[in-house]
């Protein structure tokens, strides 16, 4: 009798450990993420990237005490000398004398060892912010300009001497602002 009731508590103790087990299973597997928390998860972290981005940029121009303007899309400039020529407009030819660094100080172009920056504008050929930023530039500016990521070479930098995730720090100047059919 005694090993009957031992029999029938292991199997009740048995039965209850498998009980739990069974319960907890769907617990266990992995969940299931549908599309829309896939979506807002990338939206949350890319918020959030942005915005250490953004508080990097203001830090550095605090540190050195730059007066900048700040456009809607991130982008900051400060034309420190005025020209008195032609202004940048869509479909000119636009050559700059510059340097191009990172916000840790790195330098890693320059026209003085890799050529004018010379391009039309409105047609690409150059990083996005930079083309908004020239437009606010006439022959003779001189200007620095901070280009976010995004605006710049995004995720992958420029596979050479720009990294990941990249915020651009321009010095430049406009050294001519022509006609396609002039720049020949």
């Amino acid at each position: 009798m005694r090993m009957i009731i031992r029999i029938m508590i292991l199997g009740f103790a048995a039965g209850l450990i498998l009980s739990f087990f069974s319960c907890n299973s769907e617990e266990q597997r992995p969940k299931v993420i549908g599309k829309r928390q896939l979506d807002s998860a990338f939206v949350e972290a890319n918020k959030h990237l942005v915005k250490s981005e953004n508080e990097q940029i203001e830090d550095f121009i605090r540190r050195y005490k730059w007066n900048m303007t700040k456009t809607t899309t991130g982008l900051r400039y400060q034309i420190y000398q005025k020209g008195q020529g032609e202004p940048v407009t869509t479909g000119k030819v636009v050559k700059l004398h510059y340097i191009l660094s990172l916000l840790s100080g790195d330098t890693c172009y320059t026209s003085h060892k890799d050529g004018l920056k010379v391009f039309l504008v409105g047609k690409g050929g150059v990083e996005p912010g930079l083309e908004e930023a020239i437009l606010f530039l006439r022959k003779g500016d001189k200007a620095k300009i901070i280009v976010p990521s995004h605006l710049a070479f995004g995720l992958l930098g420029d596979q050479r001497k720009i990294p990941q995730k990249a915020v651009l720090v321009y010095d430049l100047e406009v050294t001519d602002v022509t006609t396609p059919n002039e720049a020949r």
